[in-house]
């Protein structure tokens, strides 16, 4: 039976379905050659738009200046007091009858120095101590990164997803309105029936709904986009290739617990918690200090005067103070288990995060390989029922099922190919390698070391080194 010679309906019934066919194939497989935005693009403005990497950014600087503020304690301590005191009244006494006017003005100016020349290693202890939660704190740093960057991930392909979504049910929405059509021109020349019609209809107001449910994904997602990146998403260009992961899922493991930010951080935590414990321990045990004073002492109305000055070693010691020392350092003790265990968790907790993302890329590229296999089916099946749909020999009901299948195996393909690209990159994330230096993106990686280097000998206010930390200080502020 050809086709020119076919009733008018099944004409448009034919030409209707390749239509639908093509235009299917059309939003899924066009090319992206001409897109304007690369994943690249959206990760390094998602790396310099981040508040949140700001704000750690600072968490990180004041936990620098703990290491100052540790330093500081090993160093001597200035002190300057003056005064300016005002006398006066009458002065009488037995051995003499004769009343004295007591009116003078007297200025004094004191200078003292203290050194602490040995404690048993407490504040330096307490040095170290900050310094490994300053490392553990650059590894938190790291950690958010990471964060920031899989969340760019995500809804960069979220938008392409989302888009696609848009573009099948256009497409979907097109070809309904386009079959129902034909079937009213068939149900006016008796080849159907008005249950043809409502059907075409019925089907076409759930590809509207559906299309509108799809466009409203389409807005949250380049919302979430506008707010990761800080624009709105131009054409989007799908990534070339997934990023190379370790083919065993067990080398994985052995390099996510290595080089995780969780799990070095940890490690920090537990070693300033051992030299806290020692810090508390030394705390209970003998000072020995260096002491300097020098006075002024002047009577502004005589040529009275007083000046002079000492130096001194002293040793003390806290001998009782209600346990308050014994109960400190039980604390410290108390909390260096609490970190220990928190690594024993840690470890267990990355391996696991590297196990589930591995499970998870097998399930969704099986996922993608079997939609592949339904879309190439289900284009088979619906050509076939619109060729036998000619012949009279399938419903309106049947190529209406087949192409719902087709769309919807169309669909999958879609989620499935966005969702290996997440899961290849949280096995990154996992492994600890989801950085802008690991990525090798063009940006100014963040040197967390620059202002420690300023800080970490407690620079004086009026120094040359002070003086260079108050201009990165300003720098900091313009961005």
């Amino acid at each position: 039976m050809q086709i020119d010679k076919m009733p008018i309906g099944m004409r448009l019934l034919a030409k209707t379905c390749t239509i639908g066919v093509f235009a299917l194939g059309m939003a899924v497989m066009s090319p992206r050659s001409a897109a304007t935005e690369t994943l690249a693009d959206a990760l390094v403005s998602a790396y310099g738009h981040s508040g949140l990497l700001d704000q750690n950014r600072a968490l990180l600087r004041a936990a620098d200046e703990d290491v100052a503020s540790a330093v500081a304690t090993l160093k001597p301590v200035l002190r300057w007091s003056t005064s300016l005191t005002q006398t006066f009244g009458r002065v009488r006494t037995g051995a003499s009858p004769v009343t004295i006017d007591n009116d003078d003005l007297t200025a004094a100016l004191n200078l003292a120095a203290e050194l602490v020349l040995y404690d048993f290693g407490s504040r330096q202890l307490r040095v170290e101590a900050a310094k490994e939660t300053v490392l553990a704190t650059r590894e938190a740093l790291i950690d958010i990164e990471q964060q920031v960057l899989f969340r760019a991930i995500r809804a960069y392909m979220g938008v392409i997803e989302s888009s696609e979504f848009v573009a099948l049910r256009q497409n979907n929405v097109r070809l309904l309105t386009q079959e129902l059509r034909a079937a009213q021109d068939r149900f006016e020349v008796g080849e159907v029936t008005r249950t043809d019609v409502a059907l075409a209809q019925a089907q076409l107001a759930q590809a509207r709904s559906g299309l509108a449910s799809a466009e409203g994904s389409l807005v949250s997602a380049v919302e979430e986009y506008r707010n990761v990146v800080g624009r709105k998403p131009g054409k989007l260009r799908q990534p070339p290739s997934l990023p190379a992961v370790e083919p065993s899922v067990e080398k994985a493991k052995v390099i996510a617990v290595r080089r995780h930010p969780s799990m070095l951080g940890a490690q920090h935590q537990v070693a300033a918690a051992d030299l806290l414990v020692r810090a508390t321990e030394a705390d209970m045990k003998p000072q020995i200090s260096l002491t300097g004073r020098l006075s002024v002492t002047e009577n502004l109305g005589t040529s009275e005067f007083n000046r002079g000055g000492s130096v001194g070693i002293e040793a003390g010691q806290t001998i009782y103070q209600g346990g308050a020392l014994s109960s400190t350092n039980r604390q410290a003790k108390a909390r260096a288990d609490a970190q220990r265990g928190n690594l024993h968790v840690v470890r267990h907790d990355v391996q696991q995060a590297v196990g589930d993302a591995y499970a998870q890329l097998t399930t969704v590229k099986s996922q993608l390989e079997a939609s592949e296999r339904q879309v190439r089916a289900a284009s088979i099946a619906f050509r076939g029922i619109r060729e036998e749909a000619t012949l009279g020999a399938r419903t309106t009901l049947d190529v209406l099922d087949a192409e719902q299948s087709l769309l919807d195996a169309r669909s999958l393909q879609v989620s499935a190919r966005v969702s290996v690209y997440v899961a290849a990159y949280n096995i990154l994330v996992s492994t600890g390698r989801l950085t802008a230096k690991d990525l090798r993106l063009p940006v100014q990686i963040y040197d967390p070391a620059e202002y420690y280097n300023l800080v970490k000998d407690s620079p004086a206010k009026r120094s040359k080194q002070g003086d260079k930390l108050d201009r990165v200080l300003r720098a900091l502020q313009k961005d």
